[in-house]
């Protein structure tokens, strides 16, 4: 229970801090497959329960026990029908007023007593009753562990509670703030942890049939713990009529939902490494784990996202000279007054053009490049179309600069804005020139000493 408190308040300063913005940086790719994921566990843990087999475990175990023991119970399949009836075919004047999961276990349930009886079907079952006491955790004993189990709560919490926010803003077309989603749910934990309570963090199944039943604001999930709340006090006897059929039946209805059809059809369509990764987090989500599912997506996703953007960045990266038939093309691109400064140089003058903001993933780009310098006597590395840099990448240009002094070259960097030039002076980097213009007058005058 120390822990439990700790992990709330790791989820607190997590909110203070600002960190859920980086939980949240998470492509569509992934979110699709996570989603996706969600929307087939849902149905196949759900598969035993509407044929009356009971299961338990995950995917694969529960998929497993309903092969392994297929006797459907007519009672159980009677149910599951008459609720899949009433939540696909509720006219939507009527589910508006009263969402159709709970119009069917009003219907089903009384239904299923006047029809089955008690013991032909599987039911909830008797629910626990009565309220926690105040009990409070002792952190005296063992603090580096309940530190360090506090702070995995918290960002396995963290995790698990922004995801599914991304997944209702991506069903509701709404957005949520994850600080303060932080900050409450740490709030949460805190204090559940005082009252002998477990750790909690958004539910994404729950989520999902709230948004799919009508909720739009935050008192449709404080109606949710009020009603949890009944049912501890007093009110467990009506619940614990509910058959695991109907359950089941409202659940295949949200697994379906979830499910982001629109995208399996045309990921394909849009990109080969978006339907790999979509898919691959999706198999993930369902025969391995959700939060790691969603971290090697994510991982994959940012790299290639990296490795396109690097191509981007790379592009402007040649050799403009008269006397290169492969780069006309790219010398046409310069103003006419630059490109006749540059057609005296002689095809003696190597003009390196960088554009947009420059990653790690450029560096590799640049040093391979490095080794052209030796044809030419004169480099102009041209950074005007370069916003900010990347300590690898200066530490590349550096690099590039020290290469041509080492073969006894002029080198030049060109257009950097004061940020740039700013943190190229810290690396030591020389011959900055304002513009791109100076530093091809600079060569022409260095090629006639």
């Amino acid at each position: 229970m120390a822990a439990v408190v700790i992990g709330g308040l790791f989820q607190i300063l997590f909110g203070i801090l600002k960190l859920g913005k980086y939980i949240t940086l998470v492509p569509y790719s992934v979110v699709s497959g996570f989603m996706s994921g969600i929307g087939v566990i849902i149905i196949a843990l759900q598969i035993g329960p509407l044929l009356g087999i009971s299961t338990r475990g995950g995917v694969i175990e529960s998929l497993s026990t309903v092969f392994s023991n297929f006797e459907p119970n007519g009672a159980a399949i009677g149910v599951a029908i008459m609720t899949l009836g009433i939540v696909f075919l509720t006219p939507r004047k009527i589910s508006e007023w009263v969402p159709s999961p709970l119009l069917a276990l009003l219907i089903v349930t009384p239904l299923s007593i006047l029809i089955f009886g008690d013991s032909a079907l599987d039911r909830i079952g008797e629910i626990p009753k009565g309220v926690p006491s105040l009990s409070l955790p002792s952190f005296n004993k063992y603090l580096p562990i309940i530190f360090k189990a506090g702070l995995v709560l918290a960002v396995l919490g963290a995790i698990d509670s922004l995801l599914t926010s991304l997944v209702a803003d991506n069903i509701s077309q709404t957005k949520h703030n994850s600080d303060r989603e932080l900050i409450g749910q740490g709030i949460g934990n805190a204090v559940a942890g005082l009252f002998s309570g477990l750790p909690g963090a958004g539910a994404t199944m729950r989520t999902v049939i709230n948004v799919k039943s009508g909720g739009q604001t935050p008192i449709s999930g404080m109606v949710h713990s009020l009603v949890l709340l009944i049912v501890l006090v007093g009110a467990g006897p009506l619940a614990e009529k509910i058959p695991t059929a109907l359950l089941a039946g409202i659940l295949i209805k949200v697994g379906l939902d979830i499910i982001d059809w629109g995208f399996l059809r045309r990921a394909h369509k849009l990109s080969l490494k978006t339907a790999v990764v979509m898919y691959g987090v999706l198999l993930m989500t369902v025969f391995w784990d959700l939060i790691w599912a969603v971290l090697v997506g994510v991982f994959i996703a940012n790299m290639l996202t990296i490795d396109s953007i690097t191509e981007t960045q790379l592009e402007g990266m040649d050799a403009d000279n008269p006397l290169d038939k492969e780069n006309i093309q790219a010398k046409n691109l310069l103003p006419a007054e630059e490109k006749d400064l540059l057609d005296k140089c002689s095809g003696e003058v190597m003009l390196f053009r960088l554009k947009g903001p420059l990653s790690f993933g450029a560096a590799k780009g640049i040093s391979d490049r490095m080794s052209l310098v030796r044809n030419y006597k004169i480099l102009i590395l041209d950074i005007t179309d370069v916003p900010r840099l990347g300590v690898t990448a200066t530490l590349a240009i550096e690099d590039m600069m020290q290469e041509a002094k080492n073969n006894s070259r002029k080198a030049f960097v060109a257009g950097a804005n004061e940020k740039v030039k700013e943190r190229l002076s810290k690396f030591g980097v020389e011959g900055i020139i304002t513009t791109r213009k100076e530093a091809l007058q600079v060569a022409i005058n260095e090629l006639k000493k």
